[in-house]
């Protein structure tokens, strides 16, 4: 599928995709090999952000921001 073709999708259709996406790459981070200091970072800032002890900011935030 081309970005042409995805642009001319309806919203709806672009958000069970998007799901459909984040659902697949859950599954294969659960997965994957990862060595054990990175996976131990990684599930600390996912229960911070599940438990909402961090600030969690959007990319347009991020992005903007000065280096």
């Amino acid at each position: 599928m081309t970005r042409e073709e995805i642009r001319t999708l309806p919203l709806t259709q672009k958000i069970q995709i998007m799901e459909a996406i984040w659902e697949d790459l859950r599954e294969r981070f659960e997965q994957a090999d990862l060595p054990p200091p990175l996976k131990e970072l990684l599930d600390q800032r996912r229960e911070r952000a599940r438990t909402g002890t961090t600030k969690i900011l959007d990319w347009d935030a991020v992005k903007d921001r000065p280096a």
